[in-house]
């Protein structure tokens, strides 16, 4: 992955939100801060939800916007933002936010990498309750990496 994909200022840790929509607003906020979107991607990561949910498993979610939003994408970026308490997410718990944007299918390469990186349990549960930017980038400097 390259280092303009995943910034250390798109890395957010020991957050809480009150509730999902909280939680992908400020996903929304964290791609938009980045440069990375404008503000009708941010409004469409809701949309996304509505159609199908971006709960991934292990406490992680993938929150991002529609196909018909890619017009809002300025380039290629993640997210990562870190719940400690959890949030709701329809009757699971949600501890990682993934903020995904991307305007063509570079994305499939990077979530596959990153289910990889979540089928480790110890990877998992590192990235949920880590408190070192250094480690996120770590454990996620793979992703994207075998294409």
């Amino acid at each position: 992955m390259s280092d303009d994909v995943l910034t250390r200022d798109s890395i957010r840790l020991g957050l809480s939100a009150t509730d999902k929509d909280e939680a992908i607003r400020m996903c929304g906020a964290a791609l938009l801060e980045a440069g990375a979107i404008a503000p009708p991607y941010a409004d469409a990561m809701f949309d996304r939800e509505r159609e199908v949910s971006t709960y991934l498993g292990e406490g992680f979610a993938i929150p991002h916007g529609t196909n018909e939003s890619r017009q809002f994408i300025n380039r290629a970026a993640l997210g990562f933002l870190q719940f400690p308490e959890g949030v709701d997410w329809d009757g699971d718990t949600v501890y990682v936010c993934i903020p995904i944007a991307s305007n063509s299918d570079e994305h499939i390469g990077i979530l596959g990498a990153l289910a990889e990186v979540l089928m480790e349990p110890e990877s998992a549960e590192k990235l949920r309750t880590t408190t070192s930017v250094d480690e996120v980038i770590a454990l996620l400097s793979a992703i994207g990496e075998e294409e």
